[in-house]
């Protein structure tokens, strides 16, 4: 059984083989959030300058290391709440983010922002949406990256829809970008139309094309339910970025969820990543009130019911995390529990007692059992730990009698 040195981490022993492990680098990957942006393109989502700024001091605190704060060209809401950001010294670098237009970089350079991403679309079939040529495109972005390093800002460029564009074009179009003086390059998967084999052998190819000296990123969304394997595959390619939201908010199936690659990168293959796993699920909750929704129960990393244990057959193993569990509840700041309800046993009776600090006769355990399976069927859902309670009372005070 493969562990980490902490003894908080219970995977297989198969990731660990020397041909998986090897394929993965030994430095630590960064995490580039784009919740304030890209995030709040969530249906229904608005988020207010000050919730922004809540977010992002939370953000802060779980360590991501770059806040891509707004897009202040188009909102003069983003435009407040980069300066509410500004103000709040924060330690993580805050980015903008701008089109390929002098005038989006303008508004950068009015806010005082020194990094920003600058897209373009890059694809034939977003070309012909946007109603431009290849040449168009080529022309814009040098212009405009060109334009923002003249005032100071260090670009990263964001190849929109760059996993469907003709490779010899998008190699193009990042030489041209470099030559005019972006930083960082942007593998784009923007409606999520590749698997994680196709993001390793383009994030390996423009690793090649662009040089070790040029951090790449890996942009992905979630239209297949393979953002997470696609983060993962990015960086065994060769990014030492992953770009992403908290909890995979964002348009559609959402984007990939930067605090769900961290966990698959630190526990499954031992990849060193900065961020505090131990923050994530406070985060979580935060970005979940602002945005108005509620996730799914069993969601990775942070759902409601990942420490939860109702089955009396994992009630019975409950003292042995290791055997129920991939990594410790401590790992990501959790607490477990014991909850009854229909599929409970004879040991999620006694350990809830125990909890609860209830006791009852030896005898009464399969009758109490009994009771709380009939009043978990009655209501359809688990029963609480005061109808736990009553239904130990009402035993209790039938003995007496």
């Amino acid at each position: 059984m493969a562990t980490t040195t902490t003894g908080q981490v219970w995977v297989s022993e198969l990731n660990a083989r020397p041909e998986i492990r090897s394929a993965f680098p030994h430095t630590p990957v960064r995490f580039y959030d784009t919740t304030l942006r890209d995030g709040e393109q969530t249906v229904g989502v608005v988020l207010s300058p000050q919730q922004k700024l809540e977010i992002a001091r939370h953000l802060d605190e779980l360590g991501v290391s770059r806040i891509e704060a707004g897009f202040p060209r188009v909102s003069a809401e983003d435009a407040e709440a980069i300066q509410l950001m500004q103000r709040a010294g924060l330690k993580a670098e805050l980015w903008g983010f701008s089109r390929a237009l002098k005038a989006d970089v303008e508004e950068l350079i009015r806010l005082g922002l020194r990094a920003s991403v600058i897209e373009a679309p890059t694809s034939d079939i977003k070309l012909k949406a946007y109603g431009l040529t290849r040449d168009d495109v080529l022309r814009r972005v040098s212009e405009a990256i060109s334009f923002a390093k003249q005032n100071g800002i260090a670009v990263a460029f964001f190849a929109v829809d760059g996993t469907r564009t003709d490779l010899d074009f998008l190699r193009k179009i990042y030489m041209t970008v470099l030559e005019a003086g972006a930083a960082e390059i942007v593998v784009v998967d923007t409606i999520g139309a590749c698997g994680p084999e196709a993001v390793e052998f383009l994030v390996r190819q423009t690793r090649e094309w662009v040089g070790p000296q040029v951090p790449v990123h890996f942009h992905g969304h979630n239209d297949f339910g393979m953002a997470t394997a696609c983060g993962v595959a990015a960086v065994r390619g060769g990014a030492s970025w992953i770009q992403g939201t908290i909890n995979g908010m964002g348009e559609r199936a959402g984007n990939a969820d930067i605090c769900e690659i961290a966990l698959a990168l630190r526990c499954l293959y031992d990849v060193p990543v900065v961020l505090n796993l131990a923050k994530v699920r406070g985060v979580s909750e935060v970005v979940q009130k602002a945005g108005g929704y509620t996730l799914e129960a069993w969601k990775p990393l942070v759902g409601e019911n990942l420490f939860m244990r109702e089955s009396g057959a994992v009630a019975s193993q409950f003292h042995i995390p290791e055997a129920i569990e991939p990594y410790s509840a401590e790992l990501v700041n959790a607490e477990r529990h014991i909850v009854l309800g229909k599929k409970s046993g004879l040991d999620s009776i006694d350990l809830k007692a125990r909890e609860l600090g209830v006791v009852f006769a030896e005898e009464q355990r399969g009758a109490i059992l009994a009771a709380v399976k009939k009043r978990a069927i009655a209501k359809r859902g688990l029963v609480s730990d005061e109808e736990f309670r009553q239904i130990v009372d009402e035993f209790a005070e039938a003995l007496k009698r």
